[in-house]
């Protein structure tokens, strides 16, 4: 007896599963992408604020902070509101990125995008920029909602008696609070899942191009890579080090907070000041931003002060083991760069491709960790009113100095790179046969 089997007993193979026309599919996965990368940002903030003691806030703030840490963490800008009446005057900046949350974002934003494309080697450009339009419009779609959850406004004790007196009396107790530039976060978050976009094709070793793209493979994918490797490893010695702090040391609800939304800050400061990068700012009063202790020392000082290895060693020595790690770590990743080109290259020219790449990265570093933070509340627009209510934080980086310094390590680790990948066969390449042994006369074949 024969057997039939119906539309909905198809298998996989059969025509009815790509009956799915190929426009949802790709709105589908697209918004797979963005959705899954989103919902990494989001866990990452929470469970990140939640060990910072954010689950406390009154009146149910913990939602709207999380959204505002999303924001930040893609670009977007938060703005201070806040209502004090015309006796006391409330104002709020914050403008860092917490970037354990940006970075959960791009790897499972870019590892889910190119999800799809993993078998394939060549793909047309029109299908790429489709793909990318997609992703980028789901993308803004989603972080829309979360900007319009990332408000709430707080009511603020002065701390002064006569003042809070005098706010009672005039109605002034002054509110402060924060909210969403909604045209700012959707331009800037456009551009962050732009850049994610890109930087996923252009560092990811098997994501197909389109056939006029193939040339610029061997040149710009190998040292983007090792740049990828040299990030990442940073993070990984952060983590390791956070996690023996962890251990080791009390407190160890502050330093899962700084693991989970501030890693990279403090991890690729040690980057950029191990290879002789600086930053200048200042500390007024710390607002819980994660600072190694030995940088608050240098910036508590008097005025602004320059970071770097000289002003940090006056108050811990072991900061020159920042320049022996920068040294293993980007020789490694100079090798591995170097081994993976698919044709052998001068070392020459491969020390200048890992110049310009580690110099580019440390701009990166440097414009991505900046902090520019203060809070404070004014009696008639005259002083801070005192108690914990005022306070500041800058970091700036010095970005003429870290590209120079990217560009000289660069140089070095890369031709060291390449000399030492000389003797290790390249991917696609054939060795030369032995020569053959002339036929021996006294034996018959």
């Amino acid at each position: 007896m024969s057997q039939t089997r119906g539309p909905a007993a198809a298998g996989p193979g059969s025509p009815a599963s790509h009956r799915v026309p190929p426009a949802l599919r790709g709105w589908a996965e697209a918004l797979g992408a963005a959705l899954a990368g989103l919902v990494a940002m989001v866990v990452t903030a929470a469970l990140g604020l939640w060990a910072a003691g954010a689950a406390d806030l009154p009146a149910g703030a913990f939602p709207a902070v999380v959204a505002a840490t999303v924001v930040a963490a893609a670009g977007g800008s938060l703005q201070a509101t806040g209502d004090a009446g015309i006796i006391v005057e409330a104002q709020a900046a914050v403008d860092a990125v917490p970037l354990s949350v940006t970075l959960a974002g791009a790897l499972v934003t870019a590892v889910a995008f190119l999800r799809p494309l993993r078998h394939r080697a060549v793909a047309p450009a029109g299908e790429l920029l489709g793909r990318i339009a997609r992703t980028a419009a789901c993308w803004l779609v989603l972080l829309w909602l979360i900007a319009l959850a990332a408000r709430h406004s707080f009511t603020v004790t002065v701390g002064n008696e006569l003042a809070d007196q005098l706010g009672a009396l005039l109605g002034s107790t002054p509110t402060v609070g924060f909210r969403a530039d909604l045209p700012a976060t959707l331009g800037f978050g456009l551009l962050w899942v732009l850049a994610v976009l890109v930087l996923a094709f252009v560092v990811s070793r098997k994501a197909p191009l389109s056939a006029r793209l193939l040339r610029f493979q061997a040149p710009v994918r190998p040292p983007a890579h090792a740049m990828l490797l040299t990030l990442l490893a940073y993070v990984g010695l952060g983590l390791l080090v956070g996690l023996v702090e962890l251990v080791v040391r009390g407190d160890p609800a502050r330093t899962l907070a700084v693991i989970l939304l501030g890693l990279p800050n403090v991890a690729w400061l040690a980057l950029g000041i191990g290879t002789g990068g600086a930053w200048t700012g200042h500390v007024d009063r710390s607002l819980g931003l994660p600072l190694p202790h030995a940088l608050e020392q240098v910036l508590r000082a008097r005025g602004q002060r320059t970071l770097d290895l000289g002003s940090i060693g006056a108050y811990d020595g072991r900061v020159w083991l920042l320049v022996a790690v920068a040294a293993v770590v980007l020789l490694g990743a100079a090798f591995d760069a170097a081994v993976r080109t698919p044709v052998r290259r001068p070392a020459r020219r491969h020390a200048l491709e890992m110049a310009v790449a580690l110099a580019l990265t440390l701009l990166v570093v440097g414009s991505a960790t900046r902090i520019d933070a203060h809070y404070g509340l004014s009696l008639i627009g005259v002083g801070d009113l005192g108690g914990d209510l005022g306070g500041a934080v800058t970091l700036q980086p010095q970005l003429w100095r870290l590209a120079a310094a990217g560009f000289a390590w660069g140089l070095v680790t890369g031709f060291a790179g390449g000399l030492a990948a000389r003797r290790v066969r390249r991917p696609g390449e054939v060795r030369d046969a032995p020569p053959a042994r002339p036929p021996d006369p006294g034996r018959r074949g």
